[in-house]
């Protein structure tokens, strides 16, 4: 019989002496709402499994979501255990093995615990109520009088000994479709959910046991070495596949431990015997190549989304904004621009491949294991049912980095050697040719009334992002570089204040260099907008910046995060940049910012919300920013796990200090030039300030996803702060030192200028 650490998708499906909860297969494959798919033709013949019940008592659990390193395998376990009253200790979660777990779509959007999450919790429910139907036939009882605990049930008047899950199932196979409700667990009853866990994935690290992908070794394992093209970062263009002239194999052929060097179109790569093998011989090979024509230019970033043609998409449109703008008081327009940022995975992108008689097996730290076995398929031609995914840890990715790039890059040089083949990609290779985080622009129409009421609101979001196509299709040809724009630029384009007129648009364009989403997609740059001009009208119309956003805030729930927080930081009311403190050439200023996150194409679903106040002071002679205080706080409603929950605040937080600080890749000729941390420099330990995080108990409403949602006011509250200290609005992060000198000055000479 199968047992926890040893059991077959097999064994689940067809031995005896088990519970299973199952739905039947679906093609094409259904991913959860508001995500994408997985563009498969494949066709799963099997159920889904979603809970099985073991002869021991012990029970696997399957999500298709991948746990990255935010803790969701622990909370994913309590909530199973909570439904199913058996120790946490009791439960074991399968997650991300294409052929063993649901396809739930990527593991993006800050859904896995708001949205996927509820089949697994469903199924568990199901499970439960149909073991207290089995012992209640097995006590000659009525299922209302029985207790259910720690995986055992007996009588209430405990009159008969208690009898496992385990003892129930034996001598029969029991099989139940996952129905469309089941009686699910008060949260007023729960014990595990809602209390503080310690991450069942921290030990394993912390030990140094094999979980990460870098450390896979298998018998007979070679090692390869990817040749990028000369077109750095881009994914579109006549050139790509097709800009190889020439590989001189001669060239490498007399160093140790060279096996093969491998072309197909653009894809070049060798294997070696050894790591550092590999990587001298991809150092030493000699490459022609045609020269890269046709890149864009990227010096100057606004110019260049400004002259992308683009795809209008009419979201939003209430009121008669045009006669409202035309109608103002005081007309106030202004635009804001991010960056392109990298994910800036600590550990670059490492994958194994063991290609073997018409079939494959990948280990990989790939966020989406269902859409990398399609992509393999697509690159080898092979079925995707012969084609195996396991998914291990990896550097943290926030997004898409390049891990499904060298996954692929490890098949075709398995493929061509007949051999395992672990590939790990470079420094250089992982921050040039990973796909960026999008530069953004928006743009805001807008205005006050003589009362200092908002007038209008009309907002322009544009942002280039196509598919990010995994990189070795586009190299070998296997499919064509078409660049279709991603709908990607409408996450949280609609503000979250009382606009009498509001038309909301997004311009939909293609690429400007290899991008796809980062932590808080568009969001984030659409929050920035959004949150820096409700401030500006606040000023304008002197009010206090958290009161103005009260008057005018949508949503109770909202107001309450904002008022609890403003009470945390002991925020003193008065309108901003009013009575700057000074010492020296040190200014001090304080902003407050708020968001909700909302993903997904327009109209999407809304995560957790979120509020910074922080505090800092800036060097006007040096630019410098010292950030010397944050009060965070969010609102996720039901939080499984507190302490995880908490522990994803923190890492977002800090992380979104160094994007709004420091963040920001740069180009020359149309290329990438951050290459390394040099040239990409990230927030440092000693840079961090203290951090008040303050997580509302919603424990009796619905879970909302917190992975990213803790970052969309991180920049504006900075700006906001900012502009407190010195009476200049800054529009464009990141806040470097030689931005805030340059926006000082810009502000002495031209002061509307300096704001947009």
């Amino acid at each position: 019989m199968a047992d926890k650490l040893n059991y077959t998708r097999q064994s689940l499906l067809h031995e005896t002496d088990l519970l299973v909860v199952y739905r039947e297969p679906v093609a094409p494959p259904k991913p959860a709402p508001g995500q994408p798919g997985t563009h498969s033709d494949f066709t799963p013949v099997e159920p889904e499994i979603f809970i099985a019940v073991l002869s021991d008592s012990h029970i696997l659990a399957f999500n298709g979501h991948v746990d990255l390193g935010t803790g969701i395998r622990t909370a994913l376990a309590q909530i199973v255990a909570e439904e199913m009253n058996v120790p946490f200790d009791g439960v074991t979660m399968v997650l991300g093995h294409p052929f063993d777990v649901p396809n739930q779509g990527p593991t993006i959007a800050s859904a896995t615990i708001q949205i996927t999450a509820e089949p697994l919790r469903l199924a568990a429910a199901q499970a439960r109520e149909y073991l207290l139907t089995l012992a209640a036939r097995h006590f000659a009882t009525e299922p209302s009088l029985l207790i259910c605990q720690d995986g055992y049930l007996q009588p209430n008047d405990k009159h008969h000994p208690p009898v496992s899950y385990g003892q129930l199932l034996r001598g029969s196979r029991h099989a139940l479709l996952l129905a469309d409700s089941a009686p699910l667990k008060d949260a007023s009853h729960y014990t595990l959910v809602g209390k503080s866990t310690a991450r069942v994935d921290i030990p394993h690290k912390a030990t140094g046991e094999l979980t990460f992908v870098h450390d896979l070794r298998l018998p007979g394992m070679l090692h390869g070495r990817v040749v990028r093209p000369p077109y750095t970062g881009h994914d579109n263009g006549d050139f790509i596949g097709t800009s190889l002239i020439t590989v001189d194999e001669s060239s490498v052929a007399h160093l140790p431990g060279v096996v093969s060097v491998v072309v197909i179109g653009d894809f070049v790569g060798v294997v070696a015997e050894r790591e550092e093998q590999a990587a001298n011989a991809a150092r030493q090979l000699k490459v022609k190549w045609r020269p890269v024509k046709g890149l864009p230019s990227l010096d100057n970033i606004e110019q260049a989304l400004l002259g992308l043609p683009s795809e209008e998409r009419l979201l939003l449109n209430e009121g008669d904004t045009e006669q409202a703008l035309a109608d103002a008081h005081q007309r106030i327009n202004r635009h804001y621009i991010w960056p392109f940022q990298l994910h800036g995975s600590l550990g670059p992108s490492c994958s194994v491949a063991d290609a073997q008689e018409g079939a494959i097996h990948v280990w990989s730290g790939t966020q989406n294991p269902h859409s990398l076995r399609t992509d393999l398929s697509r690159l080898t031609g092979l079925d995707e049912g012969v084609i195996t995914i396991t998914r291990m840890e990896a550097s943290g990715c926030y997004g898409r980095n390049c891990a499904d790039d060298v996954g692929a890059d490890a098949v075709l040089l398995s493929q061509a050697v007949g051999r395992p083949v672990r590939v790990q990609l470079t420094r250089e290779q992982e921050h040039v040719w990973e796909p960026k985080g999008a530069a953004q622009i928006m743009q805001i129409q807008g205005g006050l009334n003589d009362d200092g009421s908002p007038a209008a609101y009309q907002f322009r979001s544009r942002y280039p992002s196509n598919s990010a196509p995994t990189l070795a299709l586009l190299l070998t040809g296997a499919v064509p570089p078409i660049d279709i724009p991603f709908q990607m630029g409408d996450r949280t384009s609609v503000p979250p204040y009382r606009y009498p007129h509001r038309q909301i648009l997004c311009e939909d364009v293609p690429t400007l260099v290899r991008a796809s989403w980062l932590r808080g997609v568009s969001a984030l740059p659409n929050t920035f907008a959004h949150e820096s001009y409700i401030d500006e009208l606040a000023y304008l119309a002197g009010v206090d910046p958290v009161d103005y956003r009260l008057r005018y805030l949508n949503d109770n729930r909202a107001s309450e995060l904002v008022e609890a927080l403003a009470e945390r930081a002991k925020w003193r009311p008065g309108i901003a940049n009013a009575n700057p403190r000074k010492e020296a050439d040190w200014l001090y200023g304080r902003g407050f910012a708020y968001a909700q996150y909302v993903h997904s194409k327009f109209p999407g679903f809304g995560a957790a919300l979120a509020a910074w106040v922080v505090e800092l002071r800036v060097n006007v002679k040096s630019g410098r920013i010292v950030v010397e205080q944050l009060y965070v706080g969010q609102d996720a409603g039901l939080m499984v796990n507190p302490a995880g929950v908490r522990h994803q605040v923190h890492g977002n937080v800090i992380q979104m200090l160094s994007r709004t600080l420091k963040e920001r890749v740069m180009f020359e000729d149309g290329l990438p030039t951050s290459k390394e941390w040099g040239g990409y420099p990230v927030l440092r330990f000693s840079e961090l300030p203290p951090i008040d995080v303050m997580l509302l108990d919603r424990q009796e409403l619905p879970p909302l996803g917190v992975g990213e949602s803790t970052a969309l006011p991180g920049a504006p509250a900075i700006a906001n702060a900012l502009f407190d200290a010195t009476g200049v609005r800054f529009n464009k992060p990141p806040f470097t030192p030689e931005t805030v000198r340059d926006t000082l000055s810009a502000q002495a000479h031209s002061p509307m200028e300096a704001i947009g």
